[in-house]
């Protein structure tokens, strides 16, 4: 599809533009008045702006040289997610083009019916008769009325793409009454392809795309990536930068299935605060059953010049934490267990049903299949998840699995973490990174 920008003085003279160039095929997409040049918004001119469209195929051979004075404005190359954009007019196209068509067909029967000759008394089926009606006897005001009504049907088709498909002459607030993603982002689109081969399932894909439809208007410099970052917003909770208290400390539990990086994320958390916050930090392992635990976090504690304390039971998880009350921050790193077993899992909530509020922190892996993160989530509720933290991001091919179950569930996601590097491949989680990530940018 082939869209063009044209601007002229006044809005026939675009159009006539518009003819020349493209052809009599050419889809009006929208028309703009608006003013430019001038001094402090003194002797500006007013002009029109056309953007039309049409296929390739059908493109008429090029026109003379037209004089200066109406040469179209120069269009910029586009980006190839301007290119994607730009293809998602395709299908409107397509059918303003159809109701078009359907005007010039009445149009010209409505004319054939008029020259024919009266039938015969007593054969009154014969002539023209086109769906259970005879156009013979329709007057002609009355056929006239109905292709206005028609070419109405189109203008209004035409003024809906200006705004739903020219974001920045947009006007659409509420949600319930904005036009749906068939109109604009069909499930065959670029966008919808991507959110799919993401792994985003395909009512979730639906629900991005009839929210990124009723967003207010764009800027002009607002990529599609800065769209889908808004509505991903609107849809996901994100947790946003850990907020510290003044006179007691934040205490985070870190839980999750085994192998999913917990060790690891606890000491990028501390570092985060210790060393690039200027943060009072402490932690606490309870992490005794796996082989090197202890002693990798006591490595990290010590390059990081931050106390570390070994818990084995209640009480002396208890202590550990009364101990550091001074902190900004306490980080408590707990064993891996299934989430299959049950008996494991009711033994580490007693260790966190603790009289100082401790904040559970979920850690789930991004290379995790849909059906094990819904069944994980399930058996880690009985912790009270208040956060979910997404790792391995770095070692996954496919990220709709979180956009699936951070919807569906509605739990605030707090960070990602994309390599092993302490601290530096942790960070906060926000809606524009997640928008990269499924758009396979920045990953």
């Amino acid at each position: 599809m082939l869209v063009k920008t044209f601007q002229a003085t006044s809005m026939a003279e675009a159009l006539r533009m518009v003819k020349t160039e493209l052809g009599p095929e050419a889809m009006i997409l929208s028309t703009k008045k608006e003013k430019t040049g001038g001094f402090l918004g003194f002797f500006s001119k007013q002009v029109y702006r056309v953007t039309a469209a049409i296929d390739p195929a059908r493109k008429p051979a090029p026109p003379p040289a037209m004089p200066a004075a109406y040469r179209e404005t120069p269009v910029r190359e586009r980006t190839a997610r301007e290119e994607m954009e730009s293809s998602m007019l395709a299908p409107l196209a397509r059918e303003l083009k159809d109701l078009r068509e359907k005007v010039d067909v009445l149009a010209r029967r409505g004319e054939e019916a008029r020259k024919e000759d009266t039938p015969a008394d007593g054969d009154q089926t014969s002539g023209q008769q086109e769906s259970g009606f005879n156009l013979k006897n329709i007057p002609r005001s009355d056929l006239e009325e109905i292709k206005k009504l028609l070419l109405a049907t189109l203008t209004k088709s035409q003024e809906g793409i200006v705004k739903t498909v020219e974001w920045p002459s947009a006007d659409i607030t509420n949600p319930s009454e904005a036009p749906s993603g068939e109109q604009l982002l069909p499930e065959g689109s670029p966008l919808a392809r991507e959110l799919a081969k993401s792994g985003v399932s395909t009512d979730l894909i639906r629900t991005i795309i009839d929210t990124l439809n009723a967003l207010p208007p764009q800027s002009e410099s607002q990529s599609i990536n800065g769209r889908l970052g808004e509505t991903l917003g609107r849809l996901i909770k994100f947790a946003g930068t850990l907020k510290l208290k003044k006179n007691s400390p934040r205490i985070i539990a870190l839980v999750g299935p085994t192998g999913v990086g917990k060790t690891t994320t606890t000491a990028k958390l501390a570092a985060m605060h210790a060393l690039n916050r200027g943060n009072k930090v402490a932690l606490i392992t309870m992490d005794i059953f796996r082989v090197g635990a202890v002693e990798q976090l006591k490595t990290y504690s010590r390059i990081m010049g931050i106390p570390l304390e070994v818990a084995s039971t209640p009480k002396e998880l208890e202590k550990a934490v009364e101990k550091h009350l001074a902190c900004d921050l306490i980080v408590i790193d707990t064993a891996g267990r299934s989430h299959k077993d049950k008996e494991k899992l009711d033994e580490m909530k007693s260790f966190l049903e603790h009289k100082i509020p401790i904040e559970v922190y979920l850690c789930l892996s991004a290379t995790t299949k849909d059906i094990d993160l819904e069944e994980i989530l399930h058996r880690f509720s009985i912790f009270k998840i208040s956060k979910v933290v997404f790792t391995k991001i770095d070692e996954s091919e496919s990220l709709g699995n979180m956009v699936n179950l951070l919807m569906k569930d509605n739990l605030p996601i707090a960070y990602f973490t994309t390599g092993q590097r302490v601290p530096e491949d942790i960070e906060v989680a926000t809606s524009a990174k997640l928008a990269d990530l499924i758009l396979r940018e920045g990953v």
